[in-house]
């Protein structure tokens, strides 16, 4: 597990589980200590700006969202953590039921954010958008071939999808939200036809899907919209055969996922967590936490940047995404039994 910080950690932090005492005095005041499995600089000026707001300083361990997860648990109620961030609302579920989130009452947070990016009891909250969209080769087709999740299981498109695999959060939490509105009878035969029109079988990240496409492997492939955005940007030559499509804009609009946080359950500095997490709703902490990974900011009236700007305005489904966490099982479930590797 990497370090990376505001200010960091005392001592040498190794693999997860090793005690909770290395951090030094997580109890004093004035300090707030956060793990975070988001690696952006764009973070590093919210924490600073956070610092000089408050006066609270900021102490970050960085890693992946199951190994912090795994940490906390292990440290248990000598945990220094105060903040949990993460993303995929999938992975804030794993923490919420691995009991190791509070939940926070703020008049704040409830204010600034959309109820559907929020958990019910408060014990995380979503504050960055994640879209999931449909990417196609513009060489064979002219016209976009699918513009619903649901289009991509028909027939017509056998052979022609590019996914990745099932293990992925991404998945489970896309396959998730139609069992929301589907149900999960209707979800599987979705995820069944889905195997029947594989290209290739699944393998790698979303950036590899939108490779596919452009590389002719596959005409239609499936991935977050910040893949697509960072290809636009560093790779034009790969993205000038493909186009990005928001699902579902005739319905109930495109699935978005979220980046978020929540308070720590064991954590010695409650209250700055809350502050901090109440500053992640603030207008300025919107763009920058978002702008890490070109990313939506989720409270109204807060722009996208300049990049996001160019895909247009789209409708974002608006189902609470605490769903997607609630269906993982059941959705890794349909996964195995219709032999979606």
């Amino acid at each position: 597990m990497r370090i990376s910080t505001a200010r960091r950690f005392a001592g040498a932090l190794g693999a997860v589980g090793l005690s909770a005492g290395l951090i030094g005095s997580a109890a004093a005041q004035g300090e707030v200590n956060i793990y975070s499995a988001r690696h952006y600089q764009a973070d590093e000026k919210l924490y600073a700006e956070f610092e000089e707001r408050t006066g609270i300083e900021v102490n970050r361990l960085q890693g992946k969202s199951d190994a912090l997860i795994q940490r906390i648990e292990s440290e248990g109620r000598n945990t220094p953590a105060d903040v949990l961030i993460t993303v995929d609302a999938g992975r804030l579920w794993r923490a919420e039921k691995a009991g190791i989130l509070a939940g926070v009452d703020s008049a704040v947070l409830k204010e600034r954010l959309p109820e559907n990016v929020r958990h019910p009891d408060g014990k995380w909250f979503g504050f960055s958008a994640r879209a999931r969209v449909i990417v196609y080769n513009t060489q064979r087709y002219a016209e976009p071939p699918v513009t619903t999740y649901e289009g991509l299981a028909n027939d017509d498109l056998a052979g022609e999808i590019c996914i990745r695999s099932s293990s992925n959060v991404y998945n489970q939490s896309l396959l998730a939200s139609l069992i929301a509105h589907h149900g999960a009878e209707k979800a599987r035969d979705w995820a069944a036809g889905m195997v029947e029109n594989f290209a290739r079988d699944p393998e790698g990240g979303d950036t590899d899907q939108i490779m596919g496409a452009a590389a002719g492997e596959c005409g239609v492939a499936v991935a977050n919209h910040y893949y697509y955005v960072r290809l636009l940007e560093n790779e034009p030559g790969i993205t000038k055969n493909v186009e990005m499509v928001f699902p579902n804009q005739d319905g109930r609009g495109t699935h978005v996922n979220v980046s978020g946080a929540g308070v720590v359950a064991a954590g010695p500095n409650r209250d700055n967590a809350v502050r901090f997490l109440e500053f992640l709703a603030s207008d300025f902490a919107q763009r920058h936490f978002a702008d890490g990974n070109n990313e939506y900011p989720v409270v109204a009236g807060v722009a996208p940047n300049t990049k996001l700007k160019k895909l247009g305005d789209f409708k974002q489904d608006d189902v609470n995404v605490a769903l997607f966490g609630e269906y993982q099982a059941q959705a890794q479930k349909i996964f195995d039994r219709v032999g979606w590797k």
